[in-house]
């Protein structure tokens, strides 16, 4: 595996069974250096299903994740769990099913309230359990075609500076053109991360990757994903070789 210090953070370059490894040892970590149940984040996508199926297969390797962690995920999207667009119904599904994690370490966004009282029941019920101003011990980040991460697109008004500077909400509600209501964690929620974990997988994110990387400056607003230059030292990119082939790390 390759690795790299970057301004947005830490690069691993490997295959993916390689990060999928690396993946199950961040786990690890995670409980090992926190002295209470610690918070993890999962993400929806193609590439973190994969993650999933590997994990369930692989569950000897998380004897301590499966009994310690309590898992969410850092954004979802307004439908029931039940729906296969739920990020948190396929991570349940696919890995937290699997694996036998027990109700009272699952913490999914309540999809069934309106839009923004499951953002704010969300926030309120997590600062009730981790503390005030504090967001994941882990959250696990994807990287969509446009740069996206979470539910920040290019344009979303969580990404204006202003307004980064002054709300101080870990999470929020939105309407996304085109893709509904959204619940996701805030650039001030990623702040208050503990440590952020980026899966990029697939020669079709090599594009966005090398735009993402790239030296030229460039807006939040237009590049979401940029937003790990604020923090990069909390930050760990796991890309699969197709993915950086653009890259010159």
């Amino acid at each position: 595996m390759k690795i790299c210090n970057t301004p947005l953070g830490e690069v691993r370059v490997g295959s993916q069974e390689e990060l999928f490894t690396t993946f199950a040892a961040l786990l690890r970590e995670v409980v090992e250096q926190t002295p209470y149940p610690p918070g993890v984040a999962l993400t929806g996508g193609s590439s973190p299903k994969a993650l999933f199926r590997w994990l369930a297969a692989h569950d000897s390797r998380l004897p301590e994740a499966k009994r310690d962690i309590i898992f969410s995920v850092s954004d979802e999207r307004h439908v029931p769990i039940a729906s296969d667009e739920s990020n948190y119904g396929n991570a349940e599904r696919l890995l937290l099913d699997p694996l036998g994690v027990t109700p009272d370490h699952r913490f999914p966004w309540d999809t069934g309230r309106t839009l923004n009282e499951a953002a704010l029941w969300y926030e309120k019920l997590w600062s009730l359990s981790f503390g005030e101003g504090k967001a994941y011990d882990l959250c696990m980040l994807g990287m969509g075609d446009d740069c996206h991460t979470a539910s920040l697109f290019p344009g979303s008004p969580l990404l204006d500076l202003a307004s980064m500077d002054s709300d101080h909400r870990l999470f929020a509600a939105l309407e996304v053109p085109g893709k509904g209501g959204r619940l996701t964690i805030t650039p001030r929620g990623l702040e208050a991360c503990a440590r952020i974990v980026i899966l990029v997988m697939g020669e079709g994110k090599a594009d966005a990757l090398k735009r993402v990387f790239d030296t030229q400056p460039a807006s939040y607003s237009e590049i979401p994903i940029r937003l790990m230059n604020r923090f990069p030292g909390k930050v760990v990119w796991l890309v699969d070789e197709p993915a950086a082939s653009g890259l010159s790390l």
